[in-house]
């Protein structure tokens, strides 16, 4: 698929956006770290990271790739700005790797290669965007039927997490706060690529701002952002950030573009075969969210005191009978 000139902007935006808010989630995790030492960790309910400048850099970091990605959306469909999210993981686990020293283990990155694979098949089969030419466009998509009972299924699920599930499994299960992040950000985005839509309109052509409409889109971003803010401070205080952040991309990516898909009717333009494909990527992304999860902590098992390589032969491995030959 060739891309146009606003494509190509687009998708220039959405990998600075990745790089920006891949560094984010290690600085936010050394500024979480340093303000636990000095009171109330984040994941117990305190709130001393927003006296740490460390966070605050990651924060600021976090906005340029916010702001970056929000102009991509104005520019690029979002099922293809999405799912290139997958080059954060790479910067985050790398930078958590050599800057954390959270070891990121073999089947680890496996997973994460398995969630770039399953996004460049998305974005490789992805449909063509129809043209928007005012934002009342965009609400009379957010109007219909199917996308209203989306965004009420999603609220209803995120206040069942957090009023059920978030006390008794925040701690100890990430998916309860990522998932909060996740379904709340598939809202965001659309609303951010409504607000993008009526600022490059509002530039070029006419004022969009006149229309309460924009004024809604703009009022659902920041309630979004702050809930994700909010839970995405607790994931990243509570567990190992190389995991969480290709986690939280993959079922981001997977909210966002069924959001999309629902909201534009992006399907209705494509054949079966690239649906097929797309389809496929979702299987791969999934696939690699499983393995994620299931080897989560296997870095940290071979040894209390010393974290393993990542790679190490099984030869290596001292067993019980071992080591008490070795003592022999």
């Amino acid at each position: 698929m060739g891309l146009s000139r606003d494509n190509f902007h687009g998708l220039t935006l959405a990998v600075s956006s990745s790089i920006f808010i891949g560094a984010s989630f290690i600085m936010k995790k050394k500024g979480l770290i340093k303000a636990g030492t000095k009171g109330i960790r984040a994941g117990s309910g305190g709130y001393t990271y927003l006296y740490e400048p460390l966070w605050w850099v990651g924060m600021i970091s976090m906005i340029v790739g916010e702001i970056a990605n929000f102009a991509a959306y104005a520019f690029a469909p979002a099922i293809l700005v999405t799912p290139l999210g997958a080059l954060s993981i790479i910067v985050s686990a790398v930078l958590a790797h050599f800057v954390l020293e959270e070891k990121l283990h073999i089947f680890g990155v496996l997973g994460c290669a398995l969630c770039v694979v399953g996004s460049i098949s998305i974005v490789l089969h992805a449909p063509q965007e129809k043209p928007i030419h005012s934002v009342k466009q965009v609400w009379q998509h957010a109007t219909q039927p199917g996308f209203i009972v989306y965004t009420f299924l999603v609220l209803i699920v995120v206040a069942v997490l957090i009023f059920r599930y978030v006390p008794r499994y925040g701690h100890t299960h990430m998916v309860v706060y990522v998932g909060i992040c996740s379904l709340m950000g598939s809202l965001t985005v659309m609303s951010v690529k409504a607000v993008g839509i009526a600022l490059k309109l509002t530039f070029s052509e006419t004022n969009q701002f006149k229309y309460f409409e924009t004024w809604v889109f703009v009022l659902v971003v920041t309630v979004c952002c702050v809930f994700q803010i909010n839970y995405l401070n607790k994931a990243l205080d509570t567990f190992n950030t190389a995991i969480i952040a290709p986690v939280y991309y993959v079922m981001f990516t997977i909210f966002t573009i069924l959001a999309s898909v629902i909201l534009f009717k992006d399907w209705e333009s494509q054949s079966g075969a690239q649906i097929v494909n797309e389809l496929c990527g979702f299987i791969t992304i999934l696939s690699g969210t499983f393995l994620l999860h299931k080897t989560k902590d296997m870095g940290n098992d071979a040894s209390k005191d010393k974290d393993p390589p990542l790679v190490e032969s099984p030869n290596h491995v001292d067993t019980p009978s071992n080591t008490d030959s070795h003592r022999q």
